[in-house]
């Protein structure tokens, strides 16, 4: 297999395909947790807006820019909602702390213990997190850095207590990819109580690029791991079912494409992506993903297996037969550029990177209400935001050097 397999066979939908470079207008992939306190909500300007239409003819809290058929929002002021159903958002978000001492950090996860493990993305370094103090677990090999590319995402295994493995999402040499590590307790021979075992690569192939490289992993309420790709640059790859780039791909542990998956045999769930970032499932099981866009139209998205969601030939909410409309459009990218995001209860929280804030998206079943922003310019680029045991947000600030993890608490 070629770009990085290791058992010699060719599988249709791991051989990357090239294409023009596109223009690329948002933020380079930085990760930061950030715990906020004391910070004054503000609504932003040029804020998404809700609007009706789409294939499914659902509420969208996302603006067009293209079709008559769907509501406008204004482009400028505060966020207008115009759904017929307007969620109130639960719980704002308070700094309550801050860590210092981290570079570009991209994810978070929280071992059984409550210990958290942080990605960096061009240190190719793991870090973790326990009673405030920040150590080094180790590196993970092969990490070739550059652009937005590097040590990117992070998920811990269903089934961690027992086999103790780590997924990691990096770039290599030829490709982005996905590795499996042991993450042993090591008691007093490294200064994290942490040992990492050889890597394990379970899925190679993920055409890489200086920007555009995806990189969020989760696993679902399913047991699944699902990951976020970006189209690497190639225009081509997000509506060909057959490549890598551009989806939201569905796999088992071991990184074979997950049975029940919308087609046969391939790993891709969703396709017609231009850059996920955020992975995040509300209380009914449903999946959301956040998404760059161009120099317009950020995105929230509710995903449908074996959906489509309009790559390159569209953008935000156009009402366009064949394709879905996304729930939140942000018009200008320079207000969020949403990167990793969480759910808690019927919240979306996401980070933005050049919106340099927390957005708070309050869900209705289907539906999304108007998004509000919190701590706008104040902490910097923000990477990820995840769920601690305890209920705190952490999230992650990119840029700041050194860049911090702010742990949020929620009111309400």
């Amino acid at each position: 297999m070629g770009n990085g397999s290791t058992n010699g066979s060719v599988d249709f939908w791991r051989t990357p395909r090239r294409g023009p470079a596109i223009a690329r207008t948002c933020a380079a992939g930085l990760t930061l947790v950030l715990v906020l306190a004391g910070c004054t909500a503000t609504n932003g300007n040029a804020g998404p807006t809700a609007v009706t239409g789409g294939e499914t003819g659902v509420t969208s809290a996302r603006p067009s820019t293209a079709a008559p058929s769907v509501s406008t929002p204004a482009t400028t002021g505060s966020p207008r909602q115009t759904s017929p159903s307007a969620p109130v958002a639960a719980g704002e978000p308070k700094v309550r702390t801050t860590i210092e001492g981290l570079q570009l950090p991209w994810s978070t996860v929280f071992l059984p213990d409550g210990t958290a493990v942080i990605s960096e993305r061009d240190s190719a370094l793991l870090k973790s997190v326990r009673n405030g103090r920040i150590s080094t677990i180790g590196s993970v090999p092969d990490v070739v850095p550059g652009g937005e590319g590097g040590l990117m995402g992070l998920a811990l295994s269903p089934d961690f207590a027992t086999d103790r493995f780590l997924y990691a999402y990096y770039t290599a040499a030829e490709d982005n990819r996905i590795a499996r590590l042991r993450l042993e307790e090591a008691g007093t021979e490294s200064e994290s109580g942490l040992r990492l075992g050889t890597p394990e690569v379970i899925f190679p192939g993920i055409s890489k690029a200086s920007t555009h490289n995806g990189g969020r992993i989760r696993f679902g309420p399913d047991g699944f791991l699902y990951v976020g790709t970006g189209d690497s640059q190639r225009r081509e790859q997000p509506q060909d079912r057959n490549a890598l780039g551009g989806k939201i791909l569905r796999l088992t542990k071991d990184g074979k494409p997950a049975p029940g998956n919308p087609f046969p045999g391939n790993p891709v769930y969703s396709l017609g992506h231009r850059n996920v970032q955020g992975l995040a499932w509300d209380s009914a099981g449903r999946l959301w993903a956040s998404e760059f866009g161009p120099e317009v139209n950020d995105e929230l998205n509710l995903i449908q297996a074996g959906g489509n969601y309009g790559w390159p030939e569209v953008t935000g909410a156009p009402g366009r037969g064949g394709f879905i409309d996304a729930k939140v459009v942000w018009p200008s990218t320079a207000e969020s550029s949403p990167s990793g995001m969480e759910i808690v209860g019927s919240t979306a929280f996401l980070g933005a990177l050049r919106g340099r804030r927390v957005w708070s998206v309050p869900l209705d079943g289907e539906n999304a209400g108007t998004p509000v922003g919190y701590f706008t310019g104040q902490h910097g680029r923000i990477r990820s935001v995840s769920l601690a045991p305890n209920g705190e947000l952490w999230t992650l600030t990119n840029n700041q050097n050194p860049d911090s993890v702010l742990i949020l608490s929620l009111s309400g």
